[in-house]
């Protein structure tokens, strides 16, 4: 008996360490990966609708053109019409391949821009141009980085001002045009920044071109008036539409 438990004890601590020596090691644990980034898109595709503030600067030419006239030809004079502006605008954005952005736009301001100088032909008056309010309809192209956006722009543009002779004396009003409107083009550029979902600021710059136009006052005489103005505007727009409801686009790597 005692022979039997020497060699069944003999034999368990051989056993043991090959049997220890063939059992697999424990699997480690997982490791835990972070997911991978999301980089945000920022889209320009949607409508928008706002104000805006600024200043205008025009020259205005006058050329007397009544037929007959022994001045025939010869100026008037000219001035420069320059005040504030503000308005309103609004329009949309489509964004495509990549950062290009392409919309349209139209905005209508009111000023208060006016000047006087002296007639060179008759000393004794005067010649006043009173602008009532500046309007555009056009297409901008700009191109995007992330909520930065740069563009041109350009397309019709029409006015509505008011001509006049007066009295140098008595300030008299002696012959009027009436309130016109004028049809011309225009060309800008500007920068816009996307704040929010629905809130961008941008500032612009504005070349207004209207050419020369006869006008015909109430006291017969006709008048041609050559016109182009500058115009710096900045302003807000409040934006709503497909991309503008939900935030920015993410993609993922």
């Amino acid at each position: 008996m005692k022979k039997f438990l020497t060699v069944l004890a003999f034999s368990a601590l051989v056993v043991s360490p090959v049997m220890a020596a063939d059992m697999a090691p424990r699997p480690a644990p997982p490791v835990y990966k972070a997911p991978p980034p999301i980089v945000p898109i920022w889209s320009w595709t949607g409508c928008y609708f706002g104000g805006h503030f600024g200043g205008v600067w025009s020259t205005k030419d006058w050329t007397d053109a009544t037929p007959g006239d022994l001045t025939f030809g010869q100026s008037f004079g000219s001035h420069n019409v320059n005040g504030w502006l503000g308005g309103i605008q609004g329009g949309c954005d489509y964004q495509f391949a990549g950062g290009f952005v392409i919309g349209i736009q139209a905005d209508y301001a009111w000023t208060n821009a006016n000047a006087s100088s002296v007639d060179l032909l008759s000393p004794t008056f005067g010649i006043h141009t009173r602008i009532d309010s500046l309007g555009s309809g056009t297409v901008r192209l700009g191109y995007a980085w992330g909520q930065f956006l740069g563009y041109v722009k350009g397309g019709a543009a029409w006015e509505w001002d008011n001509h006049s002779f007066f009295d140098n004396i008595t300030l008299a009003t002696v012959g009027e045009s009436g309130l016109q409107r004028r049809i011309g083009w225009t060309v800008g550029v500007g920068g816009e920044y996307a704040f929010t979902n629905y809130l961008s600021a941008f500032v612009e710059y504005d070349y207004y071109g209207f050419g020369t136009r006869d006008i015909t006052f109430n006291d017969g005489t006709i008048v041609g008036i050559q016109d182009r103005k500058s115009v710096v505007k900045a302003g807000l727009n409040f934006r709503w539409g497909p991309w503008w409801s939900t935030g920015p686009v993410a993609a993922r790597y």
